[in-house]
């Protein structure tokens, strides 16, 4: 049996809308985040040492990362679905796209949440002018630049077909929603991105990705 470790508000929403896509029988061991660190308590490095999420279990296997569980899971279970022909060019998009949510789209993200913590966190009365000057101007000269960048070209290039890896919805999909749902949060996705807005309606509309919030609980990136 599939056991996601799945830590609320994290990555591993995307494990069990995948599994809920290929409508396969999953088990779910729920973690908690620490309400003031939002890190992932130390129970999760019982199950993989860095003790992050997502992580699966399948029997003997113990699968970290979203991509490779990804991989993973349409090799073991997919039967080709969710997944463009080997040596086609929509096979060449979707492999870079499933690489490119994690290996550029979530580095700017994460980097403006650190930094909008340091500049709303508590400290010293003498620190915070300091902090805070460094935190805006990191933001305003690096960050933004680069998600502005980033929301442009995925704009860009869903106007060469309605998915990500073309005109059939596929992993690929599933694993760059997590980058756009945190820009629609945090990263100002907005309306003046009325490609990638309607991308994050239409995958909240689909029925999986309904019954994977329903089963994993309260997400909140969605807005």
């Amino acid at each position: 049996m599939i056991v996601v470790h799945h830590l609320n508000n994290s990555r591993s929403q995307r494990i069990l809308w995948l599994l809920e896509e290929l409508g396969l029988e999953y088990e779910i061991k729920r973690y908690q985040r620490d309400p003031k660190t939002m890190l992932a308590p130390a129970e999760l490095k019982a199950v993989h040492p860095l003790g992050k999420s997502p992580v699966i279990t399948d029997g003997e296997a113990t699968v970290a990362e979203s991509g490779a569980i990804i991989e993973y899971l349409l090799e073991r279970y997919g039967n080709g679905r969710l997944l463009p022909a080997a040596g086609s060019p929509e096979r060449l998009r979707y492999t870079y796209f499933l690489h490119f949510a994690e290996g550029t789209a979530m580095s700017p993200l994460l980097m403006k949440l650190v930094f909008d913590r340091i500049e709303s966190g508590p400290m010293p009365f003498f620190a915070k002018p300091i902090a805070r000057g460094i935190a805006r101007k990191v933001k305003d000269s690096f960050i933004m630049p680069n998600i502005r960048s980033q929301l442009d070209y995925l704009e860009s290039e869903l106007g060469k077909s309605p998915w990500f890896a073309g005109s059939e919805f596929s992993a690929a999909d599933i694993q760059m929603s997590f980058p756009l749902e945190a820009a629609a949060s945090r990263g100002g996705l907005g309306s003046q991105y009325p490609k990638l807005e309607a991308f994050l309606q239409k995958i909240h509309a689909r029925p999986a990705y309904a019954q994977a919030i329903e089963r994993g609980g309260k997400y909140d990136l969605v807005k």
